[in-house]
């Protein structure tokens, strides 16, 4: 049997304001953009150089969808941002404004910042020490 997992789902308030922010700021390629409706769109992003899982923007459709925004996993992480250059990728962070949580630091694992994207969900920015 083969599975993998493709597309894990952003809420986001505005399409176009969650586009630009990952493609200017983190500099995730724009993979699709297929207008469904007129209020529904299939948006799919993906870090520069990734073949994996790619993140599906959802726009909130309800108030409860609303309330998630920014907070999918009660202040935890949510996700994961491996790089080959951590050095490079935190200072394009840096650069482009995007907030800084916590680090860098070293950890047994590899090297370690959290940042927040515009909505304030966390992410892990990971060069890794482990052979994959």
């Amino acid at each position: 049997m083969i599975q993998r997992l493709v597309h894990v789902t952003l809420l986001v308030d505005d399409y176009d304001k969650a586009i630009d922010f990952y493609t200017q700021k983190l500099n995730f390629r724009l993979v699709e953009d297929t207008v469904l409706s007129e209020s529904k769109r299939w948006v799919i992003i993906s870090p520069p150089g990734s073949e994996g899982c790619c993140l599906l923007l959802a726009k909130a459709a309800n108030e409860e969808q609303s309330s998630r925004i920014g907070n999918q996993t009660g202040g935890r992480v949510f996700l994961f941002l491996q790089t080959n250059d951590f050095k490079r990728d935190f200072k394009n962070l840096q650069s482009k404004g995007v907030s800084i949580i916590r680090g860098p630091i070293i950890e047994d694992y590899g090297t370690v910042a959290v940042f927040a994207d515009l909505y304030g969900n966390l992410w892990d920015l990971i060069e890794s020490t482990r052979q994959s």
